[in-house]
């Protein structure tokens, strides 16, 4: 397969955020940044829990309506593009892309976005891809999900994001896919590190999606409440890993060179080569 893209690459909430700080983490965001090249497509959570942070961090009271997220991430949005800005090499322009459900499922705004993700390279630039969230609310979004699976044989929603790096993966056909969180992959065993498996694969597509079936029975549970874990993270992965993207599912902690190059633990996924 001939890939358009060397790298997609995609970092969850709870990976960005510095807990006991209360604020993001800018020694993380700076590493990671530091190591993005044009050709590189970056998806970003974030915002929203950014967002609530600096509100709190200003007003000292959180926002308690129905429209806190919607707020949040409005906030959060500068502040996390800022520091994006302030520690990707200078010589690089970046670009803020947001996109919503209905960039998926029409054609059209398919190919309009992948044409403006792959120019970026051609013009030395870094996109930082993240769901709308500031203008998608939720009810209206689930009216739109449920008439287009009327007349769709599959519905991409993309509000979380691992959907929305999976999904561009497959529209820029990205050679590798990495997707970091809190842990440092796919146990079999979530209580116990010393069962991460190492590799999901398969001789052919149909052995590498039955053993990436297999290995979500392993998963429960979430790293944060409204996220939806290690068992979607796989289910999301499949269209990518069977068109012969790597996946590589992998801690925040470590840079992106040591995860691509297996000097770091992750599980990584794809076809036997």
């Amino acid at each position: 397969m001939t890939f358009d893209t060397h790298l997609v690459g995609k970092i969850g909430s709870m990976a960005l955020i510095d807990r006991a700080a209360g604020l993001i983490d800018y020694t993380r965001v700076a590493r990671l940044s530091r190591e993005l090249r044009p050709g590189d497509i970056w998806i970003s959570s974030g915002a929203t829990e950014i967002g609530r942070l600096d509100y709190l961090a200003r007003g000292g009271i959180e926002l308690t309506d129905d429209t806190a997220k919607t707020d949040y991430a409005a906030q959060g949005q500068t502040i996390l593009m800022q520091t994006y800005r302030q520690f990707i090499d200078a010589k690089y322009s970046v670009r803020q892309v947001l996109v919503e459900h209905q960039h998926f499922n029409d054609v059209a705004k398919s190919e309009h976005l992948k044409s403006l993700l792959l120019r970026c390279k051609q013009q030395n630039a870094i996109p930082i891809v993240n769901y709308n969230d500031a203008v998608s609310g939720e009810e209206n979004r689930r009216m739109e999900i449920a008439a287009l699976s009327l007349g769709h044989e599959r519905v991409y929603e993309c509000v979380d994001n691992d959907e929305t790096a999976a999904h561009i993966a497959c529209l820029v056909r990205a050679e590798n896919l990495v997707i970091l969180t809190s842990t440092d992959g796919i146990y079999t065993d979530p209580d116990n590190p010393e069962t991460l498996v190492p590799y999901i694969g398969g001789k052919d597509v149909y052995e590498l999606l039955d053993n990436i079936e297999a290995h979500k029975l392993y998963c429960d549970g979430a790293s944060r409440a409204g996220a939806n874990g290690a068992k979607a993270k796989l289910e999301y992965v499949k269209e990518a890993a069977a068109q012969g993207t790597t996946v590589y599912i992998a801690a925040a902690r470590f840079t992106l060179a040591s995860i691509l190059n297996g000097d770091a633990p992750s599980t990584k996924i794809g076809i036997s080569k």
